[in-house]
């Protein structure tokens, strides 16, 4: 029996993907940070209450449909980028779309997103490329990424307990 559990270990720690997840242990934690983004920042647009997307805490700040349409199109753009792939060309939604068009297209663009870095390895991380018009690596890039993605969704999770409503990772 010992062998048989030795001989499974042995056989799990060398799969093609547990190897290729040694290999890449940026890209692969970065894949993994765009899944449970999608999940949560998808999750706290559809929380929220269609009639409060034109919210907005201060005049200053977007509203909460700004928002969505800023991470589209910003999913669009960094997941293109990183993954060395064109981005769609989509119509732009206006803020005043409605809720159900905001979340289609978040999805959508977090779909482009699991295609774009579905190939995404540790190989070019030093790879310069040029974002918001400056000079930058890949690595750069994923990092800008990650952090606009936990901003936008901290932006929103204030948002919803303004208006009543608890984020989605609170609840757990």
């Amino acid at each position: 029996m010992k062998t048989i559990i030795r001989a499974a270990a042995f056989i799990a720690a060398f799969s093609p993907a547990v190897v290729a997840a040694q290999a890449n242990p940026l890209a692969t934690a970065f894949r993994s940070n765009a899944t449970m983004m999608a999940k949560n920042l998808t999750a706290a647009a559809e929380v929220m209450p269609a009639d409060k997307y034109s919210f907005k805490p201060t005049p200053a700040q977007m509203s909460f449909g700004d928002i969505l349409g800023h991470l589209a199109g910003g999913n669009d753009a960094l997941c293109g980028l990183i993954g060395g792939v064109k981005a769609p060309t989509r119509t732009k939604l206006a803020a005043t779309a409605d809720k159900a068009a905001l979340v289609a297209r978040l999805k959508e663009t977090f779909a482009f997103c699991d295609q774009a870095l579905a190939k995404l390895d540790d190989s070019k991380l030093s790879e310069s490329l040029t974002l918001w018009g400056e000079k930058s690596t890949r690595a750069e890039a994923e990092l800008e990424t990650t952090g606009d993605w936990a901003d936008h969704y901290s932006q929103m999770a204030i948002y919803l307990r303004l208006n009543g409503q608890l984020p989605p990772t609170a609840k757990k």
